[in-house]
């Protein structure tokens, strides 16, 4: 039976559809807003023996034709997932996955495809709700509903379900998802704005997300899913007399100094537990409990763990002795490697990145294509994160969603400060490789991003710094957050909420959960300590690097710009393109051409440079009085000489402009093929130059 759900929600109507689509899965729904339509379905497995981790997939892809177009390249078929899809893949991802129970490990699949796309709402958001709403209405134990809102900000006020082209105008471009209590999750981007005004839109995203939230609880009623039972592992029993006898043992180990050091002493106590309660080699008289099995071992280690930090942490003890808002020691190095265009190292603490950043042209841009029209990036951030910088020996392989999202993360926190294109045309790639890692990387690739930046002679507007900061809450009056968090906190913490901006404001900002939500409290007070934060990390950073260099790299390319007439852009290319070319080869230097007649030149070093664009401003320019030629002779007669000044412009130096002197014969003075110095001295009504050599002789002598 086909069941419909819908709402107005801003300027549009969004609906959900389920039962007719999609039937065998354990949950589908066709969810749309408007004339954009998104099939989202949900299955699981049991999970397989041994595992200690839920296995959730959630994958979304944006077929072409939902668009009418076919997709670019040789093949026309959908291939890997482009970044966009990843990116919302992982979208989908971090706010569902707190919402399953604890120690639910069975196998967990949700696909979402766009079907038909009106070109002006983003899929991506109706692919989480629709997620979300396919896994409410299965039999799967999700602590639902979910729901998330797109908001932007134009003129001040908060727009639900944006469309594309009011982005380009928006100060803010920011998904929060949530249920009707507390936040989940956040990634946003904006223009620099105020802690206060970015509460203050995510107060406004919660209300739309009730609004969505009713419209699933209506679609949960009338299909009334029966919901699979779920008995967790027990390994309470275990648990208690683990924590009983090695609690403090556990503390002890927990506050050793050192993140590879504090690792060891826990990783030897582990060893010695794990043999007190299960021998490896039995003694004759040894019985095991008849209240666990040797399989629950590592679950109730976890659980123990995780007790031992948090209560160290509420006790006022972080692992490695700092107070709750302090900032690990941080360094700031530039110009740290040689040749390439611009390098710096960031580090905080135990987490280093190095920086990398390379100036290009606009033939080093990158083509995007999807749903919407195709355009360029001119700036770019990637981030690497190898397996030795955190001391593991894994396969080495391409990057992974979390590469991916963190690159993301700090390319579009760095953006928002980056010079007008008119003003710095170069193509930026960025590269930060993290070296080192103990919490919060993406951030420390913010820092050196921008550090890297600067010493490559990028005229950014401001600086940009990030910082994490997690939360351990026990209830919703006992919690307590904790500033530039580390491994250990982000992982048994609840919280690894990260926000990036300069002095002015935000420009990036990320929450991920453990937990089901929290409250407006908690974000209020997480952005004013962040910002106490961002501030002492930029005053750190400009104190390596006080403003960008007023040079760009030797080695990096030089670009110079000119615009001219589109009407000779066919001259200036000429037959089969044979002027250009003859002018890169002749100079050494590339030149692009755009169709408003902006030419683009790059060469290795300034004089190609300049010589190309000398002789394009020969080819196309106008002539103008009172300016000096290096001309060629092609002709002469009696009463003069006639010499190019332009290609296909030649005008009149009379022999009485020749020289100073009284001239016998013209042939004394110049002859065919000879080139010489002219000043344009008038041209007449009928367009006719006159030119003086003489005029130029008075000039140099002066």
């Amino acid at each position: 039976m086909k069941i419909r759900v819908e709402k107005k929600i801003g300027k549009g109507t969004l609906w959900i559809e389920t039962g007719e689509l999609a039937k065998q899965a354990a949950g589908s729904v066709l969810i749309g807003y408007d004339d954009t339509v998104v099939l989202c379905a949900a299955v699981t497995a049991p999970g397989r023996p041994g595992a200690d981790f839920f296995p959730l997939t959630c994958d979304y892809r944006e077929r072409t034709a939902a668009a009418g177009k076919f997709p670019g390249g040789f093949l026309k078929r959908e291939g890997r997932p482009a970044l966009k899809e990843i990116l919302t893949s992982r979208l989908i991802d971090r706010p569902m996955r707190p919402l399953f129970p604890k120690g639910f490990f069975n196998e967990v699949q949700v696909q979402s495809f766009v079907l038909a796309s009106d070109r002006c709402v983003d899929p991506d958001i109706l692919a989480m709700n629709g997620s979300a709403a396919a896994v409410a209405i299965s039999s799967l134990p999700f602590n639902g509903p979910l729901a998330s809102v797109r908001i932007a900000c134009i003129n001040d006020q908060f727009v639900p379900f944006p469309a594309f082209d009011q982005l380009e105008d928006s100060d803010l471009d920011m998904i929060i998802s949530g249920n009707k209590d507390a936040i989940l999750m956040i990634e946003g981007f904006a223009r620099e704005m105020p802690e206060e005004q970015m509460f203050e839109a995510i107060a406004a995203a919660h209300g739309y997300i009730k609004e969505i939230i009713e419209l699933q609880e209506d679609l949960i009623r009338q299909v009334n899913p029966t919901r699979m039972e779920y008995v967790p592992p027990a390994y309470e029993k275990l648990y208690e007399a683990i924590k009983e006898k090695y609690y403090q043992a556990f503390c002890d180990a927990k506050r050793t100094s050192g993140k590879a050091a504090r690792n060891d002493a826990c990783s030897e106590l582990k060893t010695r537990v794990r043999d007190d309660f299960f021998p490896p080699v039995k003694p004759d008289d040894w019985h095991e409990s008849p209240d666990w099995t040797s399989d629950l071992f590592d679950i109730a280690w976890s659980e123990l763990e995780e007790r031992v930090v948090r209560d160290l942490i509420l006790s006022g003890t972080r692992p490695d002795g700092r107070g709750m808002t302090d900032i690990r020691e941080i360094v700031c190095q530039t110009n740290i490697l040689p040749r390439v265009h611009g390098s710096a190292l960031f580090q905080r603490g135990e987490t280093q990145a190095l920086i990398t950043v390379t100036l290009g042209t606009a033939r080093d841009e990158q083509r995007v294509d999807g749903l919407f029209e195709e355009y360029a990036k001119k700036f770019m951030l990637d981030y690497n994160f190898p397996p030795f910088s955190v001391g593991e020996c894994k396969p080495i392989r391409g990057p992974g969603r979390r590469e991916y999202g963190h690159g993301a993360l700090a390319e579009r926190s760095v953006k928002p400060v980056l010079p007008d294109p008119a003003v710095f045309p170069y193509t930026v790639r960025v590269i930060s490789d993290i070296l080192e890692s103990n919490g919060s990387s993406s951030m420390a690739s913010v820092c050196g991003a921008t550090l890297g930046l600067m010493a490559s002679g990028v005229p950014i507007t401001n600086p940009v710094a990030g910082i994490s900061v997690g939360l351990v809450k026990e209830s919703e009056d006992k919690w307590v957050l904790l500033t530039d968090i580390m491994g250990d906190e982000d992982h048994f913490g609840d919280m690894d909420f990260k926000i990036a901006g300069t002095q002015n404001g935000i420009t990036g900002i990320q929450l991920d959960l453990k937990i089901d939500g929290i409250s407006q409290e908690i974000i209020k007070q997480t952005l004013a300590q962040s910002r106490d934060a961002r501030i002492q990390i930029l005053r750190k950073m400009l104190s390596a690097i006080p403003r960008p260099a007023k040079e760009i790299s030797p080695n990096a390319p030089r670009l110079l710009k000119t615009k001219i007439d589109p009407d000779k852009i066919g001259l200036l290319i000429g037959p089969g393109g044979k002027t250009i070319r003859g002018i890169q080869d002749r100079t050494g230097a590339s030149i692009d051409i755009e169709n408003d007649g902006t030419i683009c030149i790059a060469s290795s070093d300034e004089a190609s440079g300049k010589a190309a664009l000398d002789e394009i401003t020969r080819m196309t320019g106008a002539v103008e009085i009172g300016k000096v030629y290096d001309g060629q002779v092609t002709s002469i007669k009696e009463f003069g000489a006639f010499v190019e000044i332009l290609p296909g412009r030649d005008g009149l130096c009379h022999i009485s402009e020749l020289a100073e002197e009284y001239i016998q014969n013209i042939h004394d003075i110049c002859r065919v093929g000879d080139r010489m110095l002219v000043k344009v001295i008038a041209i007449d009504d009928q367009n006719r130059i006159k030119l003086s050599r003489k005029a130029v002789v008075r000039d140099q002598q002066r």
